[in-house]
């Protein structure tokens, strides 16, 4: 029940500057996936190649390992929220009529991005308490607050995905989990 896939993964249906706003937030979460991901690869890799074959581990992978962890992490929730694949307990929201649903999803959206605009809000301030520190990655010599910066950053493009998915479901007539994904259950997922 999926919409059918534009010929650019990337490509928003939304109108106008949403849509332009959707694209590029699109485009961000894959760049920090992407990136995320294969150079956590090659540290890995380095680091195993360097302590078996040279006996000696690079002193930075573990810290570099823990950085790409969060910024993975926190690029995956707004990543999750654009494909509605996020954990939803539907049992009554699958009961309802489809008018409620609608309206129930557009509550739950709106809420939700709330929730990580809020977040976003107090991880701000959280990293401004760490900066003060002045702690430092003991091996890296980076300021312990640049790992932290892609918690806000996560928390506000989901919130944004949210408020885009909450927007989408008051203008169209279908019923959307995320810009991209009608509800629904695909041919080989169950509803139980």
């Amino acid at each position: 029940m999926d919409e059918p896939k534009a010929s650019n993964p990337h490509e928003s249906s939304l109108p106008g500057l949403l849509g332009t706003i959707d694209t590029a937030v699109s485009r961000v979460e894959s760049v920090l996936l992407a990136a995320g991901v294969l150079l956590m690869a090659l540290n890995t890799i380095a680091n195993v190649v360097g302590r078996f074959v040279f006996q000696n581990s690079l002193f930075f992978s573990e810290e570099l390992n823990r950085i790409l962890i969060i910024l993975i992490t926190f690029a995956g929730i707004s990543y999750a929220a654009r494909q509605g694949r996020h954990i939803r307990m539907s049992a009554i929201y699958d009961a309802m009529p489809p008018p409620a649903r609608k309206a129930f999803m557009v509550v739950i959206a709106a809420v939700t991005a709330l929730a990580m605009f809020g977040l976003c809000y107090f991880s701000i301030g959280y990293i401004t308490k760490v900066a003060t520190s002045g702690r430092v990655l003991p091996s890296l010599q980076v300021p312990v607050y640049w790992i932290f910066l892609w918690v806000p950053i996560g928390f506000f493009m989901t919130g944004l995905q949210y408020a885009l998915t909450a927007i989408k479901n008051l203008v169209e007539k279908d019923i959307y989990l995320s810009t991209r994904v009608l509800e629904g259950y695909d041919n080989d997922e169950l509803e139980i």
